[in-house]
């Protein structure tokens, strides 16, 4: 297989085979993310990824799910992912699932009609990042769209029939937008009942406005205990029946699972262990993205 530059995945993605279908972010301009900085967004040439589809058939025998990177695969035209779509058909006939990140802009560019057939055709799910249901913490960490418009397009993706695995990340407000953020990015979620939530807790990489931020006394982050606090808050005011949500990214001081609503007493009750420190959380030194 060929890679050009860094190829980012979702943990759920870490067995699939990664297909380059476009390279870099559309978006790209996050202040707290350092994906992606290496390259400029670009369509990548029809040609290579059939090719390259092809070489893997040749490389590989069981291939069960696939995930088309990078960061924003549906930006593409509805014609050229039928024909990837189409051709995985064809070599992978044993493929159960392709997957793809879609950002609110590329969910906008395509029509209901379009993203119901693309369904089936066999892109089953679309990772999506909220990051924070607070407009203030989007407008801050300049993620480009409101919540309103992110909640819209994540009800538009289950709508056309696709499963929506949603991240969101705790901390991005700062000690300022403890409350708000919690709250509101619980709110969101709610609004868009996805089938997975995903929740991440803030690092600072390098290179990022927030690094400078951090550096320059802007950006109070989150100790441990008001992390904790902030994910309280967060899961009290979660309402998402049958929403998979999972808080085990190797960024999280604390592990967390379960199925809501009904999980949600059990989640609690461990949020509240480890506020009594009966639960050893993850070291600074341990945690990665």
């Amino acid at each position: 297989m060929r890679y050009f530059g860094r190829v980012f995945r979702p943990p759920s993605e870490a067995y699939s085979l990664i297909v380059q279908v476009t390279y870099g972010c559309s978006h790209n301009t996050c202040a707290f993310c350092d994906m992606y900085k290496e390259k400029r967004f670009a369509l990548r040439p029809m040609d290579e990824i059939l090719e390259d589809f092809r070489l893997a058939r040749q490389a590989y025998g069981h291939v069960g799910r696939i995930f088309l990177a990078d960061g924003d695969a549906l930006v593409r035209k509805a014609s050229e992912l039928y024909t990837i779509l189409d051709t995985i058909r064809e070599l992978f006939p044993e493929c159960e699932r392709v997957t793809a990140y879609g950002s609110p802009s590329s969910i906008r560019l395509r029509t209901e009609e379009e993203l119901r057939t693309l369904r089936e055709k066999n892109l089953t799910m679309i990772y999506m990042g909220l990051e924070s249901g607070s407009d203030q913490v989007l407008k801050l960490m300049r993620k480009g769209h409101p919540a309103a418009e992110i909640i819209e397009m994540g009800q538009k993706v289950r709508r056309c029939g696709m499963a929506l695995s949603v991240t969101a990340i705790t901390g991005l407000g700062g000690q300022p937008l403890l409350e708000e953020h919690a709250i509101e990015t619980a709110r969101a979620f709610n609004a868009m009942n996805p089938e997975y939530i995903g929740m991440l807790t803030l690092v600072v990489e390098d290179g990022t406005p927030l690094q400078d931020w951090v550096r320059g006394g802007q950006f109070q982050l989150l100790t441990q205990p008001q992390v904790l606090e902030e994910t309280r808050l967060l899961v009290e005011n979660l309402d998402s029946p049958g929403s998979v949500f999972r808080m085990n990214h190797a960024s999280n001081y604390l592990l967390l699972k379960g199925t809501l609503n009904q999980d949600k007493a059990a989640m609690l009750a461990e949020i509240d262990k480890a506020e009594r420190g009966l639960t050893k959380l993850r070291p600074e030194s341990w945690r990665g993205v």
